[in-house]
């Protein structure tokens, strides 16, 4: 199975858990040779989870808002940290710096081999967005913060979600 679950972003983090960064630049390869090219991530939307080292079982937010620039893929989003403790010590690492980088996982679902070693990825399936500390890809780590009134409305987002995943029996 071509999978990768490693990708880096810068961080930067507010009070109220109002995270952003670019977790996919495009434009170099990551640590083992994989370029994901622009338009490899169409149909990636949001809310998408965001999970504490690519740990299934430790959540601590959401990405509100998934998209491709000229850039790379952009995510911004909120941790949890008004109901989670992992997510308060998320922040506390994050505005630290001891975590610094965004790493993607996604299922590959185009690709082709580089003479160099890697590969050049033309399609992927997006399926979460991880804070960690060493991301595969030097140029993916959080760039910036949120307003609190953007957090609320990812805090709807993320309830609307919910009533819908279980047909409004939350």
């Amino acid at each position: 199975m071509n999978e990768r679950l490693e990708f880096k972003a810068n961080l930067t983090v507010s009070e109220d858990g109002a995270i952003k960064g670019i977790a996919w630049p495009f434009g170099s390869p990551d640590r083992y040779g994989d370029e994901i090219m622009p338009g490899a991530f169409k149909g990636a939307g949001s809310p998408l989870p965001m999970l504490a080292y690519h740990d299934p079982a430790s959540p601590v937010g959401a990405w509100s808002s998934v998209s491709e620039t000229s850039k790379g893929l952009e995510v911004s989003g909120r941790l949890l940290v008004e109901d989670l403790p992992a997510a308060r010590e998320m922040r506390a690492l994050v505005k630290a710096g001891a975590v610094t980088g965004l790493s993607i996982g996604f299922v590959t679902k185009k690709s082709e081999a580089k003479r160099s070693g890697g590969r050049v990825i033309k399609a992927v399936d997006l399926v979460e967005v991880s804070l960690v500390t060493v991301p595969a890809h030097p140029g993916a780590k959080v760039t910036g913060v949120k307003s609190a009134t953007l957090a609320l409305m990812l805090a709807a987002a993320i309830n609307r979600a919910t009533a819908a995943l279980y047909g409004n029996k939350t």
